[in-house]
């Protein structure tokens, strides 16, 4: 960037999550490095993290994160259109036929033409996909207890909160709502 009166060399606005990414009014940052790892900075590394070794746990049961999130889903609403799904699982739309089209020649999905429709392609389980389901279920079940491993209740609900409030403070949306509940299978 260019030296100018408004920005030193090196030096950046601070970019707020305002439209056209306007820069955010407040105090400077004290000059030098932070003291301490910026808290995005170490969340976003722990999540990657994590989400690296969750997906080991589950190729390791035969799937990956996407088919995980399709199969929930599905079970979650047994015949569902690829829109639907895709909204469920966060993901554009082709993006998600892509990960339907190799669960389809795998066996582990059916879809068919909504009869009302025919636009629309409705997207159900097979046997081999509610076989696939309770496998990478037992594998996020094992997972899901090798990351709680010596917290106590009372730490993972505070954690739980915290994280809440992350969110809060990143959308906008303030108060002591709870997060959104885990995925089917979870209860």
């Amino acid at each position: 960037m260019p030296e100018s009166e408004d920005h030193p060399a090196g030096a950046r606005p601070r970019l707020s999550g305002r439209p056209g990414g306007q820069p955010e009014s407040g105090p400077e940052p004290p000059p030098g490095p932070p003291a301490s790892a910026p808290l995005g900075l170490h969340l976003a590394r722990a999540a990657k993290e994590i989400t690296r070794a969750f997906d080991d746990a589950l190729a390791e049961a035969g799937g990956s994160g996407p088919v995980w999130l399709v199969l929930i889903s599905l079970k979650t609403r047994p015949q569902a259109s690829q829109r639907e799904l895709a909204d469920a699982v966060g993901i554009k739309e082709a993006t998600l036929t892509h990960h339907l089209n190799a669960m389809d020649a795998s066996g582990l999905i059916t879809r068919r033409r909504d009869p009302e429709n025919r636009r629309v392609h409705v997207v159900e389980l097979t046997h081999a996909g509610e076989k696939a389901f309770h496998r990478m279920r037992r594998a996020a079940f094992a997972f899901n207890d090798r990351l709680r491993a010596g917290f106590g209740e009372v730490e993972l609900t505070e954690f739980e909160r915290v994280l809440d409030r992350l969110r809060g403070n990143v959308s906008g949306k303030h108060g002591d709502t709870p997060g959104e509940p885990g995925p089917p299978g979870f209860a």
